[in-house]
This record gives structure tokens, C-alpha cells and sequence, in this order.
């Protein structure tokens, strides 16, 4: 079973850029799909991005797409994501979550394992 730690997160004026990592332990993360998610105060947790287990391939939610970059170093079991022009919208607890699906899952329950989140905070 992989265990998930998300880190990276923290308060940036709009515009601003921000990095998150994601470290795996206990499984390589080769062996899984790794996505991105968010949750807002009073919202439902929204898709943002995922890369296939090889890492050849991506997806974005519109809402983030040109702005966000998803990526991982299997050297270092981590995956990230690279966010910038960063707007108060983009403001919430965001995880990092890991499936064994061979697709491009976009929601929640097709990932089995989850991280604690992080906070981001992007003021105006």
C-alpha cells in the first residue's frame, strides 16, 4: 500500500505561482495513475489532474488547464504540481491521491489512496 504526503502549500497573492509535491512511500508510484485534487470550504472535492502510471500522459480540469503542470520524478517517488497565475478562485485544500487504474480516472472514488492535503491560499 503507497502512503501519500503532500507538501508545498501556502498563502500567494494572485497571479503568483506555487509548487506542490507529493511523496509516495511504501510502493513506487510507477505502479499507479497519481491525480490532483481540491476541495474548497463548503464544496464538493473537484478533479484538477492526473498522469498515467508511465507519466506519458496528463489531463487537466479546464478551470486549471495552461495554468497548471503535472509531473513526477520517479527517482524520487514524488509527483508534482507547478501552479501559476494563481487567482483567489484556485484557494483550497488541494490532495494528492493515487489509483490503480489504467485510465485517466477524473473522479474521486476510482482513487484508492489519499494524502492529508495541503492548504493553498491565494490572496487578491
Amino acid at each position: 500500500q503507497v502512503q501519500l504526503v503532500e507538501s508545498g502549500g501556502g498563502l500567494v497573492q494572485a497571479g503568483g505561482s506555487l509548487r506542490l509535491s507529493c511523496a509516495a512511500s511504501g510502493r513506487t508510484i510507477s505502479a499507479y495513475t497519481m491525480g490532483w485534487f481540491r476541495q474548497a470550504p463548503g464544496k464538493s472535492r473537484e478533479f484538477v489532474s492526473v498522469i498515467s502510471w508511465s507519466g506519458g500522459t496528463t489531463n487537466y480540469a479546464d478551470t486549471v488547464k495552461g495554468r497548471f503542470t503535472i509531473s513526477k520524478d520517479v527517482a524520487k517517488n514524488t509527483v508534482y504540481l507547478e501552479m501559476n497565475s494563481l487567482k483567489p478562485e484556485d484557494s483550497a485544500v488541494y490532495y494528492c491521491a493515487a489509483s490503480r487504474a489504467i485510465s485517466l480516472p477524473r473522479d474521486p472514488p476510482s482513487f484508492t489512496t489519499w494524502g492529508q492535503g495541503t492548504q493553498v491560499t491565494v490572496s487578491s
